[in-house]
């Protein structure tokens, strides 16, 4: 379905069939009868995702904790497209929550086609105040819920054949640590980053493409637990003089998910303004 649709098999391409020039881009970029799930996709970075999956034709899967809110996100979508999105209520690092949502992802659509690994937390304390608890919950969220996820969604797509895309939002922690009070925040963000280029590795075979995609400073509900001084020296770095908005992070979503990212796997789309630049 995905890069086979247009090139042929990865180890089946010749050197002319690569890239596909002829390929029409609105072909490219639609998602029409693929399905798409979404962790953390109730608000902020993840609802942007879901608007612009949907957008290009995708059935989405909303998955949170906040089950009033996926619900809302997922009649918003329906309202433009009918029977087109289904909310579902999943904490990401209980496996036997995982494939109860994914039963419900492949029940309600037929398939899954795109994953993305979007649910995460990032509560601020400095190492002298961390406890064991907090730190044990942001690894069980933001790192055994993608593995738990990606291991479940992926064996579902190699039994359909057809491949896939997998997705993980990691962020600019991954790469280079943005401000104190977050060590074990960074901590889950590189395992992430590590697990994303292991994963695309074994998956290739399978037309499985793995990547990801690093935020820099987005606007979301959650920015709101930074204390203002923090957030405000950490915009002053960004070279575009601003904060992001979730639909940027959707549109890097959406290419990494769609035909013309055929040839992608293994990589991590920072999309930051700038920052790390700084």
């Amino acid at each position: 379905m995905f890069g086979r649709r247009l090139t042929g098999n990865f180890q089946d391409m010749s050197s002319s069939d690569a890239g596909s020039p002829t390929a029409p881009l609105a072909e490219l970029i639609d998602l029409g009868g693929r399905t798409a799930i979404v962790t953390g996709g109730a608000m902020g970075i993840g609802l942007g995702v879901c608007r612009r999956l949907h957008e290009a034709g995708a059935n989405v899967v909303v998955v949170d904790l906040d089950e009033a809110a996926a619900e809302q996100a997922a009649e918003d979508m329906r309202s433009r497209r009918a029977d087109s999105a289904r909310a579902v209520h999943c904490d990401v690092s209980d496996g036997g929550d995982v494939e109860r949502m994914l039963d419900a992802a492949v029940e309600s659509f037929g398939s899954l086609d795109i994953l993305v690994n979007n649910a995460g937390i990032y509560p601020m304390k400095p190492l002298g105040e961390l406890d064991q608890e907090t730190f044990q919950r942001v690894i069980d969220v933001n790192l055994t819920g993608l593995f738990l996820c990606t291991k479940a969604a992926a064996a579902r797509m190699i039994e359909q054949g057809r491949g896939g895309r997998i997705v993980n939002v990691t962020s600019i922690d991954a790469l280079h640590p943005s401000m104190v009070g977050l060590a074990h925040y960074d901590a889950s963000k590189h395992g992430a980053w590590g697990f994303t280029k292991n994963v695309a590795l074994e998956l290739a075979p399978h037309d499985i493409a793995v990547n990801a995609i690093a935020p820099g400073g987005i606007k979301t509900p959650g920015t709101g637990d930074v204390e203002g001084a923090q957030l405000e020296a950490f915009e002053a770095m960004i070279p575009m003089a601003r904060m992001g908005d979730p639909d940027d992070i959707g549109r890097a979503a959406l290419y990494l998910s769609s035909d013309l990212a055929s040839y992608i796997t293994g990589e991590q789309i920072v999309v930051d303004g700038g920052r790390l630049l700084a």
